[in-house]
C-alpha cells in the first residue's frame, strides 16, 4: 500500500504546498500552513447530479424577474430574530462561532424546541451523546418532545437523513466534527471543512432545508477552517461575552438576507439564554452621584441605538513615556484625540497616564464617540464631573471640527427615552422637529464643546 502523501495547507485560503513554511505564498498570512494529507481521488462523486445542468440552463434579464419579500419563519427569541434581519429563511445557511461554553449549543437547543412545535427540527450532534442532551434540555425545562436527535459525524449518513426526512431546519453541532468519506484527511481540517459545508450548504438550497452550522473559532477569535466557509454561507454571527459575566453578545458580521452589525443581547441564566430588553442598562454605571471621567454617548449597533459610559482616568505619569490604554475603544483613535485635544484646545496630555474604558466590555468601532472620549478626558483631568443627564456624540477631525454622524435624531429619540435631558451633539445633526424632554445643543468645533464644559 503506497504511503500517503504529506502537505501543508493555508487554514486561510485553503492553499496546498509542499513544506511547511512560516508564511503563505498565495495570501502571505503568517503561521497557517498545517499539515494534511493529500486527497488522492480527484473525481467528484457528486457531479453525476449536475451533469445536465449546463444544457438546461438559460439566461434571464432582471427586470423580468419577479420580486417578492422573503418570508421569515420566527425563532421565537427576537433578539436572535433581530440579528438575523428578522428570522430564519427557508433554504438559508447560517454559521455561529464562539468561544467554547459561550452558549451557543443551548441557544439553538431553545430554538429548536420552539421551532419543533410548527416544524420538523433536527439536531445533528457531533460533540454530545444524545444523554448529554437530553441532560441539558431537561435542566433549561425546554419541552423537547418534537425535536428529533442524530449522533452522526459521517457526511453521507447525515445528508442521507436529511433527505430522507426532509426536516424544516436542521442544526449541524459542530462543522468541524463531520467528516467525508470520499476524503482521506481527518475531521477538522481545510479540505473536510470546505466540502462538508459545501455539501450541506447544496442540499439546504435544494431541498428548502434552513441548516444553521456551528463552528469553532481560533484562538485569535476568528472562525477556524478556510476562510472560504464564510462565503459559502448566507450568514455568519459571532457570539461573543466574557465567560465571568452572564451577559452575551451575538453580532451579525455577514447577512444576505438582512443588516449587518445587528446585535442581540442576552443574559445567561440557570434556564438558558434570555433576551434583555433594554441593552442600554448593561452598559451604563450607575453612580450615587457624579463622577469625574464620565460621559454617556449613543453608539449604533446595526440599526440599534444603544447608550454606552466612557469612563476616564487621566493621572500624573511617572514613567519616562506616559501610558495610552484603551479598553473596548481603538488605540491609535486615543493618540490621536490626545493630538487634536493639545493642539485645538491647548491641554497638553504628553505627562499624563491616559485610560479609556468602554462600560459593560461593548467594542465600538465607530468613530461617533470621539467628542465623548475627549470629553470624558478632560472631566478627569480638571475633576469636574458631567451632569448625570447629558449625553455626548460626534466625530472629531484632525482640524478641530465636530462632525456630524448617521442615524442622529434615532440615537437623540433613545437617549430621551431613557430620561436624558440634555445633548451635546454636531450642528448637523440638530433635529428639525424638537424632540421633546431633551435640550440639544449644537456645536461646530472642538472648543464649543469644552465651553459648554466649563459653563455647566
Amino acid at each position: 500500500m503506497a504511503k500517503a502523501k504529506t502537505i501543508y495547507s493555508c487554514t486561510e485560503c485553503g492553499a496546498s504546498e509542499p513544506k511547511w513554511q512560516g508564511q503563505c505564498p498565495s495570501c502571505m498570512a503568517w503561521n497557517t500552513l498545517v499539515e494534511s494529507i493529500e486527497e488522492t481521488t480527484t473525481t467528484n462523486r457528486y457531479a453525476n447530479k449536475f451533469e445536465g445542468l449546463a444544457q438546461s440552463s438559460t439566461l434571464q434579464k432582471i427586470s423580468s424577474i419577479k420580486a417578492a419579500d422573503i418570508e421569515r419563519i420566527p425563532t421565537g427569541i427576537s433578539e436572535f430574530d433581530r440579528v438575523l434581519g428578522g428570522g430564519l429563511v427557508e433554504g438559508g445557511v447560517v454559521l455561529i462561532g464562539g468561544d467554547p461554553g459561550i452558549g451557543k449549543s443551548t441557544l439553538l437547543l431553545q430554538v429548536l424546541c420552539h421551532l419543533g412545535k410548527s416544524a420538523q427540527a433536527i439536531y445533528v450532534s457531533g460533540e454530545e451523546s444524545p444523554q448529554q442532551i437530553a441532560m441539558r434540555a431537561k435542566r433549561l425545562g425546554l419541552d423537547a418532545s418534537e425535536v428529533e436527535l442524530l449522533a452522526e459525524i459521517n457526511l453521507e449518513k447525515i445528508l442521507a437523513t436529511l433527505q430522507t426526512h426532509k426536516p424544516n431546519i436542521a442544526v449541524i453541532d459542530s462543522i468541524q466534527t463531520v467528516y467525508s468519506e470520499a476524503l482521506q484527511s481527518a475531521p477538522g481540517s481545510v479540505a473536510q471543512v470546505r466540502e462538508c459545508s459545501a455539501q450541506l450548504t447544496r442540499m439546504a438550497k435544494q431541498l428548502g432545508i434552513t441548516v444553521i452550522l456551528v463552528g469553532h473559532v481560533t484562538k485569535e477569535g476568528s472562525l477556524a477552517g478556510p476562510r472560504v466557509l464564510e462565503h459559502i454561507v448566507d450568514t455568519v454571527l459571532y457570539f461573543e461575552g466574557d465567560q465571568n459575566s452572564s451577559f452575551r453578545l451575538i453580532r451579525a458580521f455577514k447577512n444576505r438576507f438582512g443588516a449587518v452589525n445587528e446585535l442581540g443581547v442576552f443574559a445567561m441564566t440557570e434556564h438558558g439564554l434570555r433576551e434583555v430588553s433594554n441593552p442600554s442598562a448593561l452598559f451604563l454605571s450607575h453612580h450615587e452621584g457624579q463622577v469625574a471621567g464620565s460621559c454617556i454617548t449613543v453608539t449604533m449597533e446595526g440599526t440599534r441605538p444603544l447608550l454606552i459610559e466612557i469612563q476616564a482616568l487621566v493621572d500624573e505619569s511617572h514613567a519616562p513615556n506616559a501610558k495610552r490604554l484603551a479598553t473596548g475603544l481603538e488605540q491609535n483613535r486615543l493618540a490621536m484625540l490626545l493630538a487634536v485635544l493639545n493642539r485645538h484646545a491647548g491641554i497638553p496630555c504628553f505627562d499624563q497616564d491616559v485610560f479609556i474604558n468602554a462600560v459593560g466590555g461593548v467594542k465600538i468601532a465607530e468613530p461617533a464617540v470621539d467628542l465623548a472620549v475627549i470629553l470624558s478626558i478632560v472631566s478627569s483631568l480638571k475633576n469636574k464631573p458631567l451632569d448625570n443627564k447629558l449625553i455626548v456624540f460626534g466625530e472629531v477631525g484632525l482640524a478641530g471640527e465636530v462632525r456630524p454622524v448617521q442615524g442622529g435624531q434615532m440615537r437623540l429619540k433613545e437617549a430621551a427615552k431613557l430620561g436624558f435631558t440634555k445633548a451635546i451633539v454636531p450642528k448637523a445633526n440638530v433635529p428639525k422637529t424638537k424632540i421633546s424632554g431633551i435640550e440639544v445643543i449644537a456645536v461646530e468645533r472642538l472648543e464649543q464643546a469644552l465651553n459648554q464644559l466649563r459653563n455647566s
